[in-house]
């Protein structure tokens, strides 16, 4: 009876998906209702998460919660701490979702609701919560050894130590993009910046009460952290209308870069049950609430999708947000959601350190990516609920508005000035035009979202449209620090791996000059590239969001690359697919794009190009741009060719592996039972 039961229920949430897949692919011009989209998503990744991640967790990798975790083994009380599955997710969700799922679906949205839709939903469960899962997996066996380091042990050392090094410089150029976004968001923002700085005393007090004032419980550590939250949330917004109280939280970029720097140090060095697992866990508070009330009020209100499926721009190519056709760069764009490299690093940094038991690796692993995909879809939804004409005025600047007024007129994506003056006054802001970077266009679709149902259950509706704004500005502000402090952490075991090959007591982890010295080292590189951004003419974001979105899909392809090779020497070829499929995709779309990135003759698209028409320009910021370019360049080439080289590598281990001319050594830590009794 139970099993006829477990039958209709999923032949039922299959059938409701099937028919929200077709009312969205099937639309010809016809207004498309937001449920929808939302109910496809969610459909499918129950589905997923029910059936896929099972599978990959019992046949593919066989878990096994008799076996000791690094966390039981090696527990020093501050990198490898045994934590509670729900804590530990919290931070795990934390780290991984940062800019990507917020910004790069609102950009992606030129191209139409459709394509950017159905890469973040079908991407995720068959590629990037594959990886996500995998990767935890494989650091999980091999005591929470880092990417780059199972890159040399299960590879090829040459190529695995090249590896290693591109990925460290990966991950500072992803940590500097992830906060430049912050920093210009929360720039000349006291209510933001008051209600931020306030998490960490928030989240300090979280880590005594559950380690040591009242060991293992979390649920009063919650609560009291919510509510201290949402007192943050509300003085804030009295913070900011004091005259004396707003400049103490009022700063330049310039300051707001040096303050995030010693964060970043601070929160690296400190142990991680005492600011950054309750800090990001006290996030995820903010972060999961908001995206839940937000799909509610979608199904609330019933929002209509404004933008079509499929836009002219998705095979023009001459889009005014960003340049490039809808195949290779709406795969680009998106560089979280769908799948993202710098998961892989957090999946093999601080998360594979804190697993008490291997089951929980599935939730935190495979459920953890598809929350971020979730999220990607709510942003997605919020930017395509606004009406075309304003979403391309905000994400524009006005020359490229004006050289594509011609295509925004024939598809009536047009607005009139007195529309978006009305809107901005609305919002409690002096301008929208040209607010590029799709925070603040999402940040208007979920004020909208937010006012509209407050209005149903009786409220004021759009009078409170300001209010929403703001602090859907300060949740995306909050959304992406938390990325910065697993990610400098991240980043300071991988520095320690690279130097313990040339002098082991450096790669220890536990020896604090180690530890300080590396954390110092990888937040003066994430500093450098953020004062660069912050300086820059163009605001940073254009010149870094390109190189952030090619890096970090190799960064993937590096990830899937080292998952295939431990899965083949398991013995679990047949299995190879579930991370070779995906790997075959990423590299297609990423090597494409990264190729048009340099090399095309389109100074819109290409960096060589576009450094080429500067040349001679009287523009003072010329050199600077030109600089960029050049620097863009380097390193796309670079990181292109360190992953070819590790491709090639890979296909030959595997080759020499499936053919049995190579024996299958595998680097796994041996067998250890477990200490823990069933169900603790």
């Amino acid at each position: 009876m139970k099993r006829l039961a477990s039958v209709f229920l999923w032949g039922g949430v299959s059938a409701l998906g099937a028919a929200a897949f077709g009312v969205l692919a099937l639309s010809r011009g016809e207004t498309v209702n937001a449920a929808w989209l939302l109910t496809a998503a969610v459909c499918t990744y129950a589905l997923g998460y029910r059936f896929y991640s099972r599978f990959l967790a019992t046949r593919a990798f066989g878990l096994d919660d008799r076996r000791a975790t690094p966390a039981e083994r090696y527990n020093n009380g501050r990198d490898f701490v045994p934590t509670n599955k729900w804590v530990l997710y919290g931070h795990h969700f934390a780290a991984i979702a940062g800019a990507g799922p917020l910004v790069g679906p609102v950009l992606a949205a030129q191209f139409g609701f459709l394509p950017g839709t159905l890469w973040l939903v079908i991407g995720v469960v068959l590629a990037g919560a594959v990886q996500d899962f995998t990767i935890l997996f494989c650091s999980l066996r091999r005591n929470g050894k880092s990417l780059g380091q199972m890159a040399k042990e299960e590879v090829n050392p040459a190529a695995g130590a090249t590896a290693m090094l591109a990925v460290l410089f990966i991950m500072i150029i992803l940590l500097a993009v992830l906060a430049l976004i912050v920093v210009n968001a929360l720039k000349a923002s006291p209510w933001g910046l008051f209600t931020i700085a306030c998490t960490i005393p928030i989240a300090l007090l979280m880590g005594w009460w559950m380690k040591r004032w009242r060991p293992g419980k979390v649920g009063e550590a919650s609560a009291a952290g919510a509510v201290l939250l949402l007192g943050a949330l509300v003085a804030g917004g009295w913070v900011a209308g004091q005259p004396h109280l707003a400049p103490l939280f009022t700063h330049s970029a310039t300051a707001l870069t040096w303050m995030m720097a010693a964060y970043g140090f601070i929160a690296s060095v400190l142990p991680v049950w005492m600011l950054l697992c309750p800090r990001d866990y006290l996030s995820t508070f903010l972060k999961i609430t908001t995206i839940l009330v937000l799909a509610v009020a979608i199904l609330v209100i019933l929002p209509p999708l404004r933008m079509p499926a499929l836009t002219p721009f998705a095979t023009l190519g001459e889009g005014p947000v960003f340049a490039g056709k809808l195949f290779p760069f709406a795969f680009i764009t998106i560089a979280c959601g769908a799948i993202s490299g710098f998961h892989s690093l957090v999946a093999s940094g601080t998360t594979p350190k804190m697993i008490a038991r291997e089951s929980d690796a599935r939730f935190i692993g495979y459920g953890g990516m598809l929350m971020e995909s979730f999220v990607g879809v709510m942003a997605m939804i919020a930017a395509c609920t606004l009406d075309p004409g304003v979403f391309f005025a905000m994400n524009t600047t006005p020359a490229a508005l004006a050289q594509a007024s011609q295509t925004l007129g024939a598809a009536g994506f047009v607005v009139s000035p007195e529309t978006m003056q009305g809107l901005a006054a609305r919002m409690g802001e002096a301008t929208l035009v040209a607010r590029s970077g799709g925070a603040p266009s999402l940040a208007v679709g979920m004020a909208q979202i937010f006012a509209g149902a407050t209005g149903v259950f009786g409220g004021s509706g759009k009078t409170l449209d300001a209010l929403w704004y703001h602090f859907a500005i300060m949740f995306e502000a909050l959304f992406i620090l938390t990325t910065i402090d697993t990610g400098t952490r991240v980043g300071r075991f991988m520095l320690q791996e690279i130097v313990g090959h040339v002098w082991p007591r450096f790669g220890e982890t536990s020896w604090y000059p180690s530890v300080i010295a590396s954390s110092a080292v990888i937040v003066a590189g994430w500093g450098y590239f953020l004062y660069q951004g912050v300086s820059d003419p163009l605001g940073g974001i254009n010149s870094l969001w390109p190189l952030f979105g090619i890096s970090n899909q190799l960064l993937a392809a590096v990830a899937l690359c080292v998952g295939t090779t431990i899965l083949i020497k398991m013995g679990r070829a047949r299995f190879a697919w579930v991370t070779a499929a995906p790997l075959a995709w990423l590299v297609t779309v990423t090597m494409t794009a990264g190729w048009q990135k340099v090399f095309s003759v389109d100074p819109r698209l290409g960096f060589l190009a576009h450094a080429a028409s500067l040349a001679g320009s009287t523009n003072p910021d010329a050199g600077r741009l030109i600089f960029n370019d050049r620097l863009n360049t380097f390193m796309a080439l670079l990181f292109m060719a360190v992953v070819t080289v590790l491709i090639v590598t890979s296909l030959r281990e595997w080759w020499l592996v499936v053919s049995r001319r190579k024996a299958a050594v595998v680097h796994e830590a041996p067998f250890v039972e477990t200490g823990y009794a069933t169900g603790d």
